[in-house]
């Protein structure tokens, strides 16, 4: 049973018993929120016929120094392998339906060059304000830590405040400290429309 973390808190990154760990699944998921009847914003936009899934993207972010220094460095959809190989999307999930992980990157760590300090995981909305979508539409995200070699859970963040009218959010990061890999639940929610402008928040 891995940690159930809170927004802010840190952990170390290491396997069960204690020693290191050489690859992490990184585990994102969300549903979409039950949509009102009738009535409010959620009413109106969704009424009673069926308006476009939302589309729900995971990105990680290769950074030196805190930043992003290159496009190559930004994984996802389009890009779904670092040119180092440590870094592997697992591929685009359209809308979010089934229980489990969404979308899954998978993270070599022993295979990180060293200028890289940080992986920031981040998901945006596809084409949020052409389709007047926002987190407050969505429900039950949250991102998990696995350990690859043997598939137990190490920890997770539940994503749990109010989002209304964000588009993009900051799950959360992992970094080197001292020689050893951290994590970080962030919960970073803003108004981003696309993975070019979320990147920008780390240049």
């Amino acid at each position: 049973m891995g940690v159930n973390l809170v927004k802010g808190q840190k952990v170390n990154l290491q396997k069960s018993d204690g020693s290191s760990l050489h690859k992490v699944i990184v585990g994102l998921g969300w549903d979409e929120a039950q949509p009102q009847k009738s009535g409010g914003l959620l009413g109106s936009l969704f009424g009673s016929s069926k308006t476009q899934n939302i589309d729900c993207d995971a990105s990680a972010f290769l950074c030196v120094s805190g930043k992003v220094v290159s496009n190559s460095d930004i994984v996802y959809f389009g890009n779904l392998n670092h040119v180092s190989g440590s870094v592997q999307h697992m591929g685009d999930n359209l809308t979010g339906a089934g229980d489990g992980d969404d979308e899954q990157i998978v993270v070599n760590l022993d295979q990180v060059p060293q200028n890289y300090d940080k992986i920031a995981f981040v998901v945006n909305i596809y084409q949020a304000s052409q389709r007047n979508q926002h987190f407050g539409m969505i429900q039950n995200a949250f991102i998990r830590i696995v350990d690859a070699d043997t598939n137990q859970e190490l920890c997770k963040y539940n994503l749990s405040e109010n989002y209304d009218n964000m588009t993009a959010m900051i799950f959360g990061e992992i970094y080197r400290h001292n020689g050893q890999w951290k994590f970080s639940a962030v919960g970073q929610a803003t108004a981003d429309n696309d993975i070019k402008s979320l990147a920008r928040r780390f240049s």
